[in-house]
């Protein structure tokens, strides 16, 4: 019988590769028009011509999903396939007009503030959820990685899942499946600052200091709005860690060289919440 997913794939191949994003540090993801996967989004990684990532990674996936709904985050259903030897991720499609940054853009500032409010319980959802977690658990709550939907915050990034790896493990993950030939090209020349871009996926703090930041430089004009809300959301929601949250956010917070540089290289300026230089 064929196989729905490798079917799905090649059809999007051949109609020219149309994505949802091409601006994933990771992937391209595509909504699937027809057949069986109709609806579904459908992420597509590189292969590491490794089986045993894989299969590491499958049982990290399950891992990670079954943590997030423990930690009460509302996450579209996730299934992590393998198909010619690399990764698949086949999930629940939501609304184009559910994705937060689209809504912060065209939202009055009451109205960003709410979706501030609905990301922001999420991330401290589940971070007092996980703080005694025996594994290693991150998240990475950005902008782009949630959609709002009766007024909840719904957070759709599993890749990859942020359990069980080292630092440096991540870090290889990072370059392995890389998009970016330059990233896999130059990563390893730079493998200590490469591996640095999780470090704030793995911070309760930096977490909510740089949903803001993000915020802030998608509205500059509302930025102390948004520099107050975060630090009254830290006080109020967050406590183990508000005293780091607020002296991050005493003034707009900054992307960090590195990354901006490596997003420039391969292409991704503009998007998300970047504008490029000249403009």
């Amino acid at each position: 019988m064929p196989d729905p997913i490798a079917e799905a794939l090649a059809r999007h191949r051949a109609a020219g590769g149309s994505a949802i994003s091409r601006l994933g540090y990771f992937t391209k993801p595509f909504r699937v028009e027809s057949g069986p996967l109709a609806g579904k989004v459908i992420k597509s990684y590189r292969a590491p011509g490794n089986d045993a990532v894989l299969t590491r990674m499958a049982q990290a996936h399950d891992a990670y999903v079954a943590v997030l709904a423990q930690a009460g985050v509302i996450v579209p259903r996730a299934e992590f396939h393998v198909v010619e030897g690399a990764p698949v991720i086949v999930q629940e499609g939501l609304p184009d007009d559910s994705m937060m940054r689209p809504i912060m853009q065209r939202a009055s500032r009451d109205e960003a503030l709410a979706c501030m409010q609905a990301a922001g319980e999420v991330i401290a959802r589940f971070w007092l959820a996980t703080q005694d977690h025996p594994d290693r658990v991150g998240f990475h709550p950005s902008i782009r990685n949630f959609a709002i939907v009766d007024g909840k915050a719904v957070f759709f990034d599993t890749f990859p899942p942020l359990i069980g790896y080292s630092r440096d493990e991540m870090g290889q993950l990072l370059l392995t499946f890389s998009e970016s030939a330059l990233m896999r090209g130059i990563g390893p020349l730079i493998r200590s600052r490469v591996t640095a871009i999780q470090d704030e996926w793995y911070s309760p703090p930096e977490t909510l200091v740089g949903l803001v930041g993000s915020a802030c430089r998608l509205r500059p004009d509302d930025a102390e709005a948004f520099l107050a809300w975060g630090r009254d959301f830290a006080r109020a929601e967050m406590s183990p860690w508000a005293d780091e949250a607020v002296a991050g956010m005493d003034q707009p917070p900054r992307l960090s060289g590195l990354w901006t540089g490596l997003r420039r290289a391969m292409g991704l300026v503009g998007e998300p919440n970047l504008k490029p230089p000249g403009d």
